[in-house]
Order: structure tokens, then sequence, then C-alpha cells
């Protein structure tokens, strides 16, 4: 695993199978959910602590990182997808254009210009528009998507399809009510609940829509999440339709 550090642009850890991987939960960050190493994708930040080895590697023992931290890297990685295929294609086709056109060498330059100045905008994944919103709120401990909601969810569905370059968000949220882990799970089963009625529905494209974002406790709103009408708050799915501004400022 490489990693950027404030010392370092360019450290080497390495990983074995006695690391320990996990994601840090809960308010005070006292919790925590073992993870695999999978979980560690680019743009992560993490904490680690571990030992040089004889080799002045260093060898982790201990990687924590953040839920929130997680989901804003998994959604930036399931952004970046389509747009880096989109990225290759224009390559490509330069390339073709090249192979063609050797002799018209001004024209070549002028393509490759504007492939250069499609890349830079395409870089700039973690900076979006929201475009449209709702929340979908839930009973204490359901999952279950209320039905007056499928014609408010539709029609975000296909406002987000007039969107160029649109991405669909959905983060599923929960009270401080019961367990910590139960919380989590109804926050997540809540999230695919939603993103379902969006996939089968509302006919969003797979491609189009982030990983559903489970935030379990995180992320409290309301005067006060201890009272009734706190809690029901709480009890929640956002779904947001994004535009990336790259995009939007190209069009």
């Amino acid at each position: 695993m490489i990693l950027k550090t404030s010392d370092s642009p360019h450290l080497v850890v390495l990983l074995t199978d006695s690391t320990d991987v996990a994601q840090v939960q809960g308010v005070l960050k006292a919790r925590k959910k073992e993870m695999s190493m999978a979980a560690l994708i680019p743009g992560l930040p993490v904490k680690v602590e571990g030992t040089y080895n004889d080799k002045n590697e260093l060898v982790a023992g201990k990687i924590r990182f953040k839920g929130n931290d997680l989901k804003q890297a998994q959604a930036i990685n399931a952004g970046m997808h389509e747009t880096k295929a989109a990225v290759q294609q224009n390559k490509e086709e330069l390339a073709q254009q090249q192979a063609q056109l050797t002799e018209q060498q001004a024209k070549v330059a002028s393509n490759k210009t504007a492939i250069d100045a499609a890349v830079a905008r395409f870089g700039q994944l973690d900076d979006y528009y929201i475009r449209d919103e709702l929340t979908v709120y839930f009973g204490n401990g359901q999952v279950d998507v209320d039905p007056k909601y499928n014609s408010q969810l539709l029609a975000l569905a296909d406002k987000a399809k007039t969107i160029d370059g649109y991405m669909v968000e959905v983060k599923g949220y929960a009270s401080v009510t019961g367990s910590a882990a139960l919380n989590q799970k109804l926050s997540e089963d809540r999230a695919n609940g939603v993103t379902s009625i969006l996939l089968q529905q509302g006919k969003v494209p797979l491609t189009r829509m982030l990983a559903p974002g489970a935030m379990g406790e995180s992320e409290q709103v309301g005067g006060n999440e201890k009272t009734a009408e706190g809690q029901a708050e709480n009890r929640r799915v956002v779904v947001r339709v994004l535009q990336n501004k790259a995009i939007a400022g190209a069009q």
C-alpha cells in the first residue's frame, strides 16, 4: 500500500496476514468494525500503526479509518469509473486521427489540446452541484419504503435523466435508539430499499448510481435527537441528484 503523508508523498506500507484493519465508529470513535484489506481503496484517509523491519520498510500492525471517509472514497471511485472510460475513449479516438491524418499537424494539435482540457475537467470529481434532493423517512425499526414516497422517487429519477452527466447518491441513516450495530444495519437496509426503487422502477442505470451509503447513527439532525421528534427526523434516507461542476461548466 502506498501512502501520502505530510513527511512523504510516497510511503510504502507492507500489509501482512496479521494486519488489523478496522473502521472506527460512534461519536467518540471508541467502537470498531473489523474490515478486510479490500476496504483500503484509493483516496481513503487512514491511520497506520506499525514497526520498521530491517529493510527500513513500515510493516502495518493496525490500520484505522472513519466510516464517513470510506463512504466518500467509495463514492468518488464509483463516479470515476464511467469518467475514466470516457477519457480512454477520447484518447483512442485521438490516436486514430493521428494515424489517418498525419499530414494535418495543425488539426492534430488542436484535437490534443481539446482532449487535455477534457482530462483536466474530468479530474475534478470531488466537486458537485446538488441538482435535486429528497428525504425519505421511516418508522422506528422499519426498513420498508412507505409507498407514498414512490411517486416522489420516480419524479426525481425522471428529472435526473435530463441532467448531463448526472449521478445519484443515496445515504441511509438511523436514530440513536437501540444498539449502534442494529442502527448501522437499519441504515444500510433503508438505503438499499430506496436504491432498489430507483433502479427497478425509476430505471436509473446502475452506472449512474453511487454506492449506497450506510451512515448509521452519524450526522444526527434536529434540535434534540433524544426526543421522539428528533429521532423521527434521523430515521431517514437522503437522495441527491449530483452533477460534476466540471461537466456542468463544459456545456
